[in-house]
């Protein structure tokens, strides 16, 4: 196999257990005065925004909060932020909880730096060059945001997600403290956990690096199936296998909340360099008209594209199933693969997910426009071991209704 790919992640990864004490030490380090917070009302309420604030003052940093996050945020939303965020003329951005702040702090961070409309940043590569400070310190595990180059905003007018990629957009650090997941609720914990293992099942399973079909003249941050990728994928899926279900159903354990946070940041390394695919490519225009979690639409997505992709990728789905925990001796390939799907389906059922798109309030005349939408975003499509007809995503759409 002669492969060419490389490999982005954050410019510094601190991972631990308190590792969020260490934030003021990190922030003077980059040189950085005054910086600006973006977070949410549950953060606040929980404590975690004054823990943080109480961090930073104690190393002479100055911290506006900007509390206004909220999940899949719009993009006035984001404009609101960035307006804030322009009156306060940070030195640095700290994304604080979810993927939807650390997204909404990214391309804070990104306007800031550029000026313009942000609109003008969606789509691949458009960003040109490095953006203010970012520090990204996640409160959930799942999406994966605090080493991914990716911020994902709803255009509410389209009723569509709308994903803004670039290398750029990687946090200069990335602070995982697993204690900061101990407040995050069942029903977030299992969407953004389920949301880390589609991603790093979408990256085992995305096309191979050499067959990567990338046009001529087009760039992107997205390179198909590489040997890091399958490494990270890999441990990513067994970790999530091993502490999910735990993490949802007790959140002090903290064990599972280690592992699952672990997990979601290899994940988040996993794809952010390979891609993700059709999962992703369909929940953006089901989670903009349904308004469900990421995670959520992700996670009831995922075996209905699982079966689809199993012709191209048996050995793979053969070895996610040993990786979720599949008992597979003595089942040749085809009966192996098939366990990878049950036993996400299985995982569905335990945390809590959505079983159908109907259970989302999607009606089936929805399906023909979810199609079509799904069908526009190339950027992802590419990336999927088989290729897809409009035609193949409604059928897909069709079997998970």
């Amino acid at each position: 196999m002669r492969t060419t790919w490389t490999f982005h992640t954050a410019g510094q990864l601190l991972f631990g257990l308190d590792s969020a004490q260490q934030l003021g030490e990190i922030v003077r380090r980059l040189d950085a005065q005054k910086v600006f917070v973006v977070a949410d009302k549950p953060l606040a309420q929980a404590g975690i925004v004054e823990q943080v604030q109480s961090v930073l003052a104690q190393a002479g940093v100055a911290a506006t909060v900007f509390d206004q996050g909220r999940p899949e945020p719009p993009i006035p939303l984001a404009e609101e932020c960035i307006a804030a965020a322009r009156h306060d003329q940070p030195h640095a951005v700290i994304g604080l909880g979810g993927g939807s702040n650390m997204d909404l702090a990214k391309i804070t961070a990104t306007v800031l730096t550029h000026g313009g409309d942000l609109r003008q940043f969606v789509g691949d590569d458009q960003i040109p060059g490095p953006i203010l400070p970012l520090i990204c310190v996640p409160t959930t595990a799942g999406t994966g945001s605090e080493v991914s180059g990716a911020s994902v905003l709803t255009d509410s007018e389209r009723q569509m997600k709308v994903g803004i990629l670039s290398n750029y957009l990687r946090p200069r650090v990335a602070v995982v403290d697993p204690r900061l997941t101990i407040s995050c609720p069942a029903k977030v914990t299992a969407d953004s956990g389920i949301d880390a293992l589609t991603h790093a099942i979408e990256a085992y399973t995305a096309v191979d690096n050499e067959e990567f079909p990338l046009p001529p003249g087009e760039k992107t941050i997205y390179q198909g199936r590489h040997p890091m990728g399958d490494l990270l994928a890999e441990r990513a899926i067994e970790l999530i296998a091993a502490n999910l279900v735990r993490a949802v159903h007790n959140g002090n354990d903290l064990d599972a909340r280690v592992g699952m946070a672990l997990g979601a940041t290899l994940a988040g390394m996993a794809f952010s360099n390979v891609g993700v695919a059709v999962v992703h490519a369909l929940e953006y225009p089901v989670g903009g008209a349904t308004h469900c979690s990421h995670g959520a639409g992700n996670g009831l997505l995922l075996p209905f594209v699982m079966r689809f992709n199993l012709p191209a990728r048996i050995d793979q789905f053969a070895r996610i199933a040993q990786l979720l925990g599949e008992n597979v001796t003595g089942l040749d390939r085809q009966e192996a693969a098939e366990r990878a799907i049950a036993a996400v389906e299985r995982l569905k059922t335990e945390i809590g997910i959505p079983q159908r798109l109907r259970d989302l309030g999607a009606s089936r005349e929805q399906l023909p426009q979810f199609a079509e939408k799904a069908f526009a975003v190339k950027r992802i499509l590419r990336v999927n071991p088989r290729a897809v007809t409009c035609g193949d995503l409604e059928a897909i759409l069709q079997s998970a209704w």
